[in-house]
């Protein structure tokens, strides 16, 4: 039987609670609603911002695991599950849409991320480039593609301050073709560099600070929902076929 000393301070887990292949939305009610999609989910804990399920998802092991907003809780989750054996992380989130053409409840796929925020450059100088693994990007793509689904794939803006706008970067990063802006990706980018683990990240958009005529809150969220159903099915998906190509069977 483990001692209690081997329980990790934050996520309350222990080694052997964690799957190779670990969802992680900043929300902890998304968990919930990621962990109906599955066909087996154990609750193994719940303290502060940070629910963890385990279970199964078409025979493959997957752990879902909440973060919390922004880098600095989110980081703390991402280095206590690699502790205990995570290997490949996709962020399900939500996000500001940056681009026009982009519609509340648009599935976006972030390849990569401008670092707007601080946690980041705790790890490594701010010239790094925070990118997605390659594979897990073109799993969530193939993933989507093979449901039909409308999504975009492009680059977001992690960022701090939610409620403050730089209305100069903002035009700057849309005209330069930002898509999406959230609180995590860059965070969950450069901390899967450093420690040598498989990241990849999809978003719902749930707003959008250019469009012309602004939705009511309601209206936003009913939007946002149906692309976080999407979202969630392809982080699902991609898992397994990550799991399926045989590389990646931990």
């Amino acid at each position: 039987m483990q001692s209690n000393e081997e329980v990790l301070k934050h996520i309350r887990c222990r080694k052997g609670d964690i799957a190779p292949y670990v969802i992680i939305p900043g929300d902890p009610g998304r968990v919930k609603r990621i962990v109906e999609r599955m066909d087996t989910a154990d609750l193994l804990a719940q303290n502060r911002e940070y629910i963890v399920y385990t279970g199964t998802y078409k025979q493959v092991p997957v752990t879902v695991c909440s973060s919390g907003i922004g880098g600095p809780a989110a980081s703390i989750a991402f280095e206590e599950l690699i502790k205990l054996g995570a290997k490949v992380f996709i962020r399900v989130g939500s996000a500001g849409g940056r681009q026009k053409n982009t519609p509340i409840g648009t599935p976006v796929v972030i390849q990569a991320a401008f670092r707007g925020e601080g946690t980041s450059k705790a790890y490594l100088p701010s010239e790094f480039p925070a990118v997605a693994d390659l594979e897990v990007t073109n799993a969530l793509v193939k993933a989507l593609k093979d449901n039909d689904i409308y999504y975009q794939v492009g680059l977001g803006f992690t960022r701090d301050a939610y409620y403050v706008q730089d209305k100069k970067l903002n035009s700057l990063l849309t005209d330069c073709g930002i898509k999406a802006a959230e609180q995590e990706a860059a965070v969950l980018f450069i901390v899967g560099s450093v420690r040598g683990v498989k990241t990849g990240a999809v978003v719902s958009t749930d707003s959008n600070i250019w469009l012309e005529k602004q939705p009511t809150l309601k209206e936003k969220e009913e939007l946002f929902f149906k692309g976080e159903k999407i979202a969630i099915q392809a982080a699902l998906d991609a898992v397994v076929l990550l799991y399926r190509d045989g590389t990646h069977k931990f």
